[in-house]
């Protein structure tokens, strides 16, 4: 038997083909099913925490603004200095203490008798989300083709947002099995966060990454003010439109406010995620072909149908036709976004770029849940939707016409 030289791949080809396609690296895998996991755990409980927050601890309405008001702003802030973090240090230990405090968060949550409790038990969670999100994007890319950005980043939401369905799936089965009690469901969502933090341990970090000198470190100070200027001009377009995309949750309210019982709701919610999860990785491969202005674009118009469509709509029924298309809007953005951002970073500044896109992003969107809640209780509900829906649309035809002054 002829000896094989060393170097050669001795892999089978069973084994590739179980692997998958080159750019579906170890990282993209791992990270994948820690992403699943920790979406199943998380949104297990955002349909219910509502609930949880006015029924059973007696809250008062505003109080669920408050919490997710403060969570998100939490969030936004500690991306930005993560992401600048992420390119000076190891990322690999700033991810797994990121999904660890989610886990953290979440058994925190399961132990809440007063509302207090609940905000500092999202706002560990949100440390944990701000912590992990950028360095994580940016470890998508170890050992990658870059010219598969797309699919990577498309994938990636793909099996994020999968565990956007399987954890409301889980959470109003389990709901019913339960007879309706909320605080077994607190102590479910602990396990799936748990393993989601212990997966990170399987990323690879490539070890080229060397310690910088003092003074190097100093000048990363000014590092986001020396990004290229397409980058932070495509970063500020984005946090702009983040000005009218206000949280999902008012999205829900208002199927609720239409008629839909609390687990119609949640059904909704899980046909939304069903089309995200169904289309993410579609739009992040097309975007590796075609222009990705345009694949943001056409989600700008699945967003203008979305808001537009629940605007003006007067039948529950309707809502399981407008939240699908809407779902179509965050898988061609979402990942797409982060692509577009990769694109056009310096390869030492990723997860500053990323940070500091996710940050404002983040930022802009709590303004915008502060703007739309305020016209939500003065005036018709309708209201926020349509604003936000024609500037969408407006949005989404200067997009698609100078859009590609930003690639």
């Amino acid at each position: 038997m002829r000896s094989q030289p060393l170097g050669t791949d001795t892999e089978s080809p069973a084994r590739r083909r179980w692997a998958g396609p080159d750019w579906f690296t170890p990282n993209v895998r791992t990270l994948c099913g820690v992403s699943l996991l920790q979406d199943a755990a998380s949104e297990m409980l955002y349909p219910i925490l509502p609930l949880f927050l006015t029924v059973t601890l007696g809250a008062p309405v505003a109080v669920v603004g408050i919490v997710e008001g403060v969570a998100e702003a939490i969030a936004s802030a500690v991306k930005i200095a993560a992401g600048r973090l992420g390119d000076n240090v190891s990322r690999r230990p700033l991810v797994a203490a990121g999904y660890g405090l989610a886990a953290l968060g979440k058994l925190v949550l399961a132990t809440a008798t007063a509302w207090p409790t609940v905000l500092a038990a999202r706002g560990v969670d949100r440390v944990g989300k701000g912590i992990r999100s950028a360095p994580r994007d940016a470890l998508l890319m170890v050992g990658a083709d870059p010219t598969h950005k797309g699919r990577i980043f498309g994938v990636h939401r793909a099996a994020d947002t999968l565990g956007a369905v399987v954890g409301p799936a889980l959470g109003l089965a389990l709901y019913e099995l339960l007879d309706h009690a909320i605080r077994p469901l607190l102590w479910i969502a602990v396990a799936p966060a748990a393993l989601s933090a212990l997966l990170v341990f399987a990323v690879r970090e490539t070890p080229t990454r060397t310690k910088r000198s003092a003074a190097a470190a100093a000048d990363r100070h000014s590092a986001l003010s020396r990004l290229p200027a397409r980058l932070r001009a495509l970063i500020a377009v984005l946090a702009v439109f983040g000005l009218v995309n206000f949280p999902d949750t008012l999205l829900l309210l208002r199927a609720h406010d239409l008629g839909l019982s609390t687990a119609a709701v949640i059904a909704a919610y899980i046909c939304y995620n069903l089309s995200y999860a169904a289309l993410a990785y579609p739009a992040g491969a097309l975007s590796d072909r075609v222009p990705r202005h345009r694949v943001f674009a056409a989600g700008l118009v699945c967003f203008a149908i979305g808001y537009l469509g629940l605007g003006l709509i007067s039948s529950p029924g309707w809502v399981f036709v407008v939240l699908p298309v809407y779902g179509g809007f965050a898988a061609a953005t979402d990942g797409v976004g982060k692509a577009w951002i990769s694109q056009l970073a310096p390869p030492d500044r990723q997860s500053s770029a990323q940070g500091l896109y996710q940050g404002l992003s983040g930022g802009s969107i709590l303004v915008a849940g502060l703007w739309a809640g305020l016209a939500w209780h003065t005036g018709p509900h309708p209201l926020p939707l349509l604003i936000s829906g024609a500037t969408a649309l407006v949005l989404a035809v200067g997009l698609a016409v100078f859009g590609g002054r930003l690639r």
